[in-house]
């Protein structure tokens, strides 16, 4: 289980409003705050009951809109609002629009947030709401609970006369305090438990998980992952992400703590880093996107980069020593160990995207990632910072370093892989993908960690209708040669309930109904002296005999393979990674060079239906040694269709997964 950070949000509201509204003063007129960007705060009693169409409830005309109405069931695009529809399948929502200004972008103006109302315990009845503009923030809160956020660029336009109205029909009472009062959070009582941390998103409608960086440290597993909302399209398409943070001693109880890397600026968009450890201090080093929002001559790069230049080395740059907004690296520091992290506030290096790491001779070392390349190494981390090779890696997206025994490696992001033995020097790493043994299964950004017993994790993403999605989590295995292969973590592998054992299946093909919508299917392959040895297994809706799924494992070209199936034929050839395919996408891919599939082994399957993804993901691991996922958008499972050829499939059982998974 995840024990969530459950925080309750209170509003001071000693201050005097600026104007009270009630059912007998709908409308009202107030003068224009002195500094807008001291934001404002609203806060109201809305009376929910069930409602058709669409009406405005609070308005202050070309700065504020709030407003009931109805979604369309179908439409997941940016709020995936139909993660929670009503008993009928309706999809009522309430969003609030704040209009903002600004040189730079004139046209990022309107910013919407706003939630599906079935997402509340009690859609109908009375509910508090507050909106809270604080300039780098615009959130909802409902009932104490934080429940959507955007970040904004700019600030409203008051008029000299504003004026706004309510629905006194479902407003009892609003208020609005001018400038934004700061919330004062208090732990929840009950802090509330979601399930397993394998396929996890962070609890809401809108939330998921970004790149992942983990480490571990003093017997705790560390994950921190960028909170995404909105599939990348906060802050007018930015991304605006940060850091929260998750953390295990056991890997059955995780804990949440609160964010490692927040955002408190309008200029921030935070992205990878990684965690590392300096003068016995836990550190979390992370990129600074500013040039997403300014150009860069306005930010301290060109400053960097000069000194960079000039010296041979990089420097500290601060915004009390350095002009310009701050951007590049930058890191933040546990005040415990544990958590409690505090920025830094040092610019160490122009590069976006750092990846430090202490390497296994104790050396501080840096894979520059995102506008620039190479590894290099410093006596701190505050600058200082020289390039020892500036060909490898490149400057990709995110490139992770690990060592395990006697080969070191380098996984860089989305589809970068390379080995080397330890004694040989950097330029002795070769490419792993180009040999075609890769371990990339459909995760984005692996971060990978050594734990007790020296057993090797990897934390990644994948992504679910674009850029961000759920957590997914391997073991890996390596083989004499260097290889590494991947498998299902016992500790986090969600649990079933008990099995239905099915027939036996030689050179046929058998459907067979599946009665839950989540569940493990598992079996025996016995390889036979065939010229062509494959099956496989589509996963079918109720209706149809086209899938939207299918997995084929191929023995006698040692390949495995999601693509589209039928009940009457096997899928067409997908490409690998090596041939130019796409794992990262989670769709249709294939997997090469098996291992372990020349003698009996046991495939795993495992489909987790989820309305908030609004589909399934299928996931799948082979000879307890190479696994695959993909996530299929709008399938719910009814029923499985199996075809071999020169196998056959022994101990075939079909369990549902437990309730608490």
């Amino acid at each position: 289980m995840v024990g969530l950070l459950t925080l309750l949000w209170f509003f001071n509201t000693a201050q005097p409003a600026q104007s009270i509204l009630n059912a007998q003063t709908p409308q009202a007129e107030f003068a224009a705050p002195v500094d807008p960007t001291a934001g404002f705060t609203v806060q109201f009693t809305i009376d929910l009951k069930r409602f058709a169409g669409e009406k405005s409830i609070l308005e202050i005309p070309d700065v504020l809109s709030v407003r009931l109405r109805q979604h369309d069931p179908r439409d997941r695009n940016r709020q995936n609002y139909p993660a929670f529809k009503m008993p009928d399948g309706s999809v009522p929502v309430l969003e609030a629009t704040v209009v903002v200004h600004s040189t730079e972008h004139p046209d990022w103006t309107h910013m919407t947030i706003g939630i599906p109302l079935a997402l509340l315990d009690k859609p109908v009845g009375e509910h508090s709401v507050v909106l809270n503009f604080t300039g780098a923030r615009w959130t909802m809160y409902v009932d104490g609970a934080l429940l959507d956020n955007d970040f904004p660029f700019g600030y409203p336009e008051w008029t000299a006369k504003s004026v706004w109205k309510i629905d006194s029909a479902s407003i009892k009472q609003a208020e609005l305090y001018l400038p934004a009062i700061k919330p004062v959070t208090q732990k929840a009582s009950r802090p509330a438990i979601s399930s397993g941390i394998q396929y996890w998103t962070p609890p809401g409608h809108n939330n998921w998980v970004g790149d992942v960086a983990t480490l571990f440290h003093k017997g705790r597993y560390h994950i921190f992952y960028l909170l995404d909302r909105r599939h990348h399209q906060s802050k007018f398409g930015c991304g605006a992400h940060y850091f929260e943070h998750l953390s295990t001693i056991d890997f059955k109880t995780w804990t949440e703590h609160e964010a490692a890397t927040p955002l408190e600026e309008q200029w921030e968009c935070i992205g990878t880093g990684t965690p590392f450890i300096f003068n016995q201090k836990l550190c979390l080093s992370y990129g600074l996107h500013t040039t997403r929002v300014y150009p860069q001559e306005k930010t301290m790069l060109p400053a960097q980069w000069e000194y960079l230049k000039q010296k041979g080395r990089t420097g500290a740059f601060t915004r009390a020593t350095t002009p310009g907004i701050p951007a590049g690296s930058s890191y933040s520091i546990s005040e415990n160990g544990v958590s409690r992290f505090k920025k830094s506030h040092v610019m160490f290096h122009p590069c976006e995207n750092p990846s430090l790491y202490t390497d296994p001779n104790g050396k501080l070392r840096m894979m520059a990632n995102y506008r620039s390349s190479g590894i290099w190494e410093s006596e701190t981390v505050d600058g200082g910072w020289r390039c020892s090779n500036p060909n490898f890696p490149p400057g990709g997206d995110c490139t992770f370093f690990f060592r395990w025994g006697q080969f070191d490696y380098v996984i860089g992001g989305f589809t970068g892989m390379w080995s080397k033995p330890a004694a040989a020097p950097d330029s002795a790493y070769g490419d792993v993908v180009r040999a075609g043994l890769d371990m990339y299964d459909g995760s984005n950004v692996p971060s990978i960690s050594q734990i007790t017993g020296g057993r090797f994790l990897a934390a990644a993403w994948i992504p679910i209708r674009g850029w961000g999605g759920n957590l997914v989590m391997r073991e890996l295995v390596q083989f004499p040669d260097g290889r590494i292969g991947s498998k299902w973590m016992p500790e986090i592998t969600p649990a079933t309930a008990k099995p239905v054992t099915l027939a036996a299946l030689v050179a046929s093909t058998a459907v067979f109904p599946a009665e839950h919508p989540s569940f493990m299917f598992d079996f025996t392959v016995q390889p036979a002296a065939a010229k062509q040895a494959q099956f496989g297994i589509s996963f079918l809706p109720e209706q149809g005999e086209q899938a939207s799924c299918e997995l084929q494992i191929r023995l006698d070209e040692g390949r495995a393979q999601f693509s589209n199936g039928s009940l009457t034929r096997l899928a067409g050839s997908e490409k690998s990674l090596r041939e130019g395919g796409a794992p990262a996408a989670v769709g249709n891919y294939a997997i090469e060079n098996l291992i372990g599939v020349d003698q009996p082994f046991t495939v795993r399957v495992l489909v987790k239906s989820d309305d908030k993804i609004g589909g399934s993901l299928i996931d799948a691991e082979i000879a307890g040694k190479r696994t695959l996922i993909t996530y299929r958008p709008e399938l719910v499972v009814k029923k499985l269709a199996i075809r071999t050829q020169g196998v056959e499939l022994r101990k075939v059982r079909l369990a549902p997964l437990s309730a608490t998974d």
